[in-house]
């Protein structure tokens, strides 16, 4: 389960192997914005807010398939599992058994 504020790996695309952090999770969880990454141009109408308008580069969603948790001590994309620990969930890396 991969959450705002994440560091993570992308697996695929054209932004594979680099990493980032996650700003957002969009569509019930299929897709995630990253910090950085996957950056496109969008124009833009001149508004009040920006009277000129112009081209904008922004972040656009990936899809949640191609992004891996990253593991600060495995310095890699790794499978999460839970566990419970002291009344609490715990996210933890199943390579390494660390607490993420």
């Amino acid at each position: 389960m991969i959450r705002k504020g994440d560091t993570v790996i992308v697996k695929a695309g054209r932004e594979k192997t680099k990493t980032g952090k996650v700003l957002g999770v969009i569509e019930n969880g299929k897709r995630v914005l990253i910090e950085k990454l996957n950056i496109v141009k969008k124009n833009s109408k001149p508004t009040q807010a920006s009277p000129q308008g112009g081209i904008i580069e922004k972040e656009a969603p990936i899809a949640y398939s191609n992004v891996m948790l990253f593991c600060s001590t495995c310095n890699k994309g790794v499978r999460t599992g839970t566990k419970m620990v002291k009344d609490k969930k715990v996210r933890y890396c199943k390579k390494c058994e660390k607490n993420i």
